[in-house]
């Protein structure tokens, strides 16, 4: 076995962190524009960030053989999925903040998981 839950686990965390403070850092950044703007990266951003807990939740639920741990992976990524496209319709469609900015936070939240792989610690 090469990783364990507990390794899982730290790293699910790490990101979720990371991504809360890429959103935040981004809602401080486009307050220039507006705290609507902010409002939309920080969202953005912050939707991203509740799909992968979700994930994470879903997969790290405890030991499972390998078609219940693969079975508890795909219905994570579908779960996260349809909390960031039912987040994104809020954002945009209900409380039609600025779409660029949302934009904006939900990518470069979502760049976190690359950064996050490329450094072991």
């Amino acid at each position: 076995m090469l990783n364990s839950l507990t390794s899982g686990r730290r790293l699910a965390a790490r990101v979720i962190v990371l991504q809360l403070g890429i959103a935040a850092i981004l809602g401080v950044a486009f307050l220039w524009q507006g705290p609507r703007s902010a409002l939309a990266a920080f969202g953005g951003g912050a939707i991203v960030a509740l799909g992968t807990a979700l994930l994470a939740w879903r997969t790290f639920a405890g030991w499972s053989a390998g078609g219940l741990a693969m079975g508890r992976l795909l219905s994570g990524m579908v779960l996260k999925w349809m909390v960031i496209i039912a987040g994104l319709i809020a954002i945009l469609g209900q409380y039609k903040l600025p779409p660029l900015a949302a934009l904006t936070g939900l990518v470069a939240a979502y760049a976190i998981n690359l950064l996050a792989f490329r450094f072991k610690g």
